[in-house]
């Protein structure tokens, strides 16, 4: 007897050792499931459906001819009668009418049925035996792209750490003479030549913060992050982002202000980490406004918590977009004539700091409305 069976999804002839059907090119474990489901819905939608082994087998009939167990023209005869049948309401199986009509024994139909189920049972086997080997190799190179992309990340943090590290020694020199030429040790400057020395201080404060910020991206990212946690008071945190921002924001003609009068409570945190991430919000509330433009920042206390805001009115962020400015070195306007300045590290740095004291750096945004970011403490016992 052949040992071939039919696709369940095309009914195409197909050899049991292979995996796809060559008609089709469907798998036939995935095919058997859906002719599953069908017989199913069938028997659902169908109260008198029979119910026999023979509704798993397709196209009974033929390979019942084909391995001359049944004469074609019985065949024929056979369906005819169960198209006669189905269209006065009663649906029988063919191997039922076969077996009725004295063509075949219920013996030699049982057989030829259970031959062909254990066929399909086989090929299923077989085929889910296939697809398990195929998930076992791509999860080893998943495995393999994950150990590289891991090796490349750690070269490319040691990478930053050291060129960080080697770029202090020559920036500390430069700092020393700018503060000779600033103080004029070195003799008295004009006008022009002491405009150009406060230009390069101010290129020098954003070259040293970039360095800085590099170095603790690279600390943070082999887990060498250490806080300092002390009570301390929110009043005073505020006044220093005050300070220390204040003069960005007058040079960019953006309002900068503080949401309500500042009450005398305390959080415990690390004081300069957190002073570092409001700044940093602080700073991007800014770099992304137009003149005219407002930031606003403070606190809002209540219930043992203490809920941290900066909020803007500039540009805004696509709602599509509100995760990526999170990821490292990640630029919205990745342009080579992009308007805004940067790394792309800062914000991916503060919500490690936020998340590292325990809670969450929260975000909200429209475009051309603003951004409002925040973030929660508790008061310190």
């Amino acid at each position: 007897m052949s040992e071939n069976y039919s696709c369940p999804n095309c009914d195409h002839p197909i050899d049991p050792n292979v995996h796809e059907c060559p008609n089709c090119g469907i798998s036939p474990a995935i095919a058997a499931a859906l002719v599953e489901n069908i017989v199913t819905e069938q028997m659902t939608k169908t109260n008198d459906m029979p119910v026999a082994p023979e509704i798993l087998v397709s196209r009974l009939g033929e390979y019942l001819v084909e391995n001359k167990l049944l004469k074609p023209e019985e065949l024929k005869v056979a369906l005819a009668y169960q198209k006669e049948q189905a269209e006065s309401g009663n649906n029988l199986l063919i191997g039922e009418i076969l077996v009725e009509k004295g063509m075949i024994e219920q013996r030699t139909l049982n057989k030829a049925i259970t031959e062909q189920i254990v066929i399909l049972q086989k090929a299923l086997m077989r085929s889910n035996q296939h697809l398990e080997q195929r998930v076992r190799e791509r999860t080893k190179q998943l495995q393999t792209a994950l150990e590289k992309l891991t090796e490349l990340n750690r070269l490319k943090t040691n990478f930053i750490s050291n060129v960080s590290h080697e770029l202090r020694t020559p920036l500390a020199h430069m700092l020393g003479y700018l503060e000779l030429l600033r103080n004029d040790d070195l003799g008295p400057l004009n006008e022009d030549q002491t405009q150009a020395v406060a230009v390069l201080v101010k290129s020098y404060n954003r070259l040293q913060k970039l360095i800085n910020d590099l170095i603790q991206f690279s600390m943070i990212s082999e887990g060498e992050m250490s806080l300092d946690p002390t009570p301390t008071n929110v009043k005073t945190l505020i006044q220093t982002v005050v300070s220390n921002t204040n003069n960005q924001a007058e040079s960019k003609k953006v309002e900068l202000s503080v949401l309500k009068p500042l009450q005398e409570v305390h959080v415990t945190v690390d004081a300069q980490k957190i002073a570092w991430v409001l700044e940093e919000l602080v700073e991007n509330g800014i770099k992304f406004n137009k003149p005219g433009g407002m930031v606003k920042f403070g606190v809002e206390s209540g219930d043992g918590l203490v809920n941290f805001v900066v909020m803007d009115n500039g540009i805004g962020i696509e709602k599509d977009k509100l995760e990526e400015i999170f990821e490292p070195f990640h630029q919205l306007d990745g342009s080579s004539s992009r308007q805004h300045s940067g790394t792309g590290i800062g914000l991916a740095l503060a919500k490690q700091i936020v998340e590292a004291h325990g809670t969450t750096l929260k975000i909200r945004s429209q475009v051309g409305k603003g951004t409002r970011f925040e973030f929660t403490l508790p008061l310190a016992k």
